[in-house]
């Protein structure tokens, strides 16, 4: 079972991140730990993913993090440009990579065989 995607929000600043849950920031504020101590822990690359979520890291920085993964930003992202539930945007993700792959192939096996690929069904 996956961690929930937090869902996007765009801050006063303009800047658009992940939905940061208070209790979170709360102890991390106040819990006598800081970002550099949980950097040196032994935590999957699944938890810290959620964990920057659940701070509020911006989208485009999250980006950068090693341990984000692809599926979890285009999630994201497509949950936010559309409205939709977190499954749902797995689905749209996913039948946006087929969809591509399905035109890479066209244009492949066009170029091929020497047809047009509006000439493939």
């Amino acid at each position: 079972m996956k961690h929930p995607i937090q869902p996007l929000v765009t801050d006063e600043q303009g800047t658009v991140r992940f939905k940061a849950n208070s209790i979170v920031n709360h102890l991390l504020d106040n819990g006598g730990i800081n970002m550099n101590d949980i950097a040196v822990m032994n935590f999957s690359k699944e938890d810290r993913e959620q964990f920057a979520q659940l701070i509020g890291y911006s989208w485009s920085g999250a980006c950068d993090l090693s341990y984000m993964s692809e599926e979890v930003l285009d999630a994201a992202k497509y949950m936010h440009e559309t409205g939709t539930s977190e499954a749902e945007a797995r689905a749209g993700v996913l039948r946006e990579k087929i969809n591509r792959a399905k035109d890479a192939m066209r244009n492949g096996v066009a170029e091929l065989f020497g047809v047009h690929p509006d000439d493939l069904t």
